[in-house]
């Protein structure tokens, strides 16, 4: 059975530009190149890319669904492209609110977006609900950038008021495991402090939400590495906090050199039957 890879990522050339979301598209490549493997790719729709160049077009069967951040309903966009030279399919998530000025992460004097705590909350939400509605089941969700950190926890331990898991009691998800890799190319400061607050209205609880106190990039990354199945450090970056963190909690690390090395690890984390 063909195994399925999503790339969730907070940059993908050609639609940012940099060296950051190149990588990613060089990844995609490089793991579509396996004959059993499908890939498809998810990033947040940003004023500054091109719909029209890149012939981005809104998919109206996923779109409409409101997700609740901070008590206000904002709906979700979701839009899709293709990547014609590499054969790969890219899902947009979009929002008028979050996603509509034409910049990234950073502002034009690289001071952070004042409401990215909001917008990576809607963007990681974003993907779990289109996936839902797609009823594509990924075998790997691999996450690339700090913008994704909050991914794992919310597919992972997210609960509706009755107490029920949200997303991973969703058969959607029944068999996914979720990577994160985590990378030098973080940003300097912090977000809105009251991003806890944020989290505690979507009824998270427990002891990490400490960290979300302080909401740096270093503390984001611990959060993803806390609840994903495995941890890749890419380009020399290195915590100890985390490598201890996963150690005592089992979760495969691997401090990756290069791409090639990605799809070897992955094979840890297809189930027997997919195998």
């Amino acid at each position: 059975m063909q195994k399925r890879i999503l790339i969730v990522s907070q940059e993908i050339s050609p639609y940012t530009e940099g060296s950051f979301g190149q990588d990613i598209l060089d990844l995609a490549k490089i793991i579509k190149k396996n004959k059993d493997v499908e890939v498809r790719l998810f990033m947040p729709k940003y004023g500054c890319v091109n719909e029209r160049r890149h012939q981005l077009h809104e998919v109206i069967r996923l779109s409409g669904v409101n997700i609740v951040v901070n008590d206000i309903d904002q709906p979700l966009i979701v839009k899709v492209a293709s990547i014609p030279q590499a054969r790969l399919q890219v899902y947009f998530i979009d929002n008028d609110e979050y996603f509509q000025r034409k910049v990234t992460l950073h502002e034009k004097d690289q001071s952070l977006v004042k409401d990215n705590d909001e917008r990576m909350i809607f963007f990681c939400r974003g993907v779990l609900e289109t996936l839902q509605m797609l009823g594509w089941s990924p075998d790997i969700i691999h996450c690339h950038g700090w913008f994704t950190s909050l991914l794992p926890m919310y597919l992972k331990v997210a609960e509706d008021d009755d107490g029920s898991k949200i997303y991973s009691n969703h058969p959607v998800f029944s068999k996914s495991k979720i990577l994160s890799s985590l990378q030098m190319d973080g940003f300097k400061g912090s977000l809105d402090k009251v991003l806890i607050d944020k989290l505690k209205f979507d009824g998270f609880s427990g002891d990490f939400l400490n960290l979300c106190s302080s909401p740096n990039a270093e503390n984001l990354n611990e959060i993803a590495a806390q609840f994903s199945d495995g941890v890749i450090f890419e380009k020399s970056y290195k915590n100890n906090n985390i490598i201890d963190g996963c150690l005592k909690h089992n979760i495969p690390l691997l401090n990756a050199e290069d791409f090639s090395e990605y799809y070897e690890f992955y094979q840890n984390f297809f189930s027997e039957e997919l195998v």
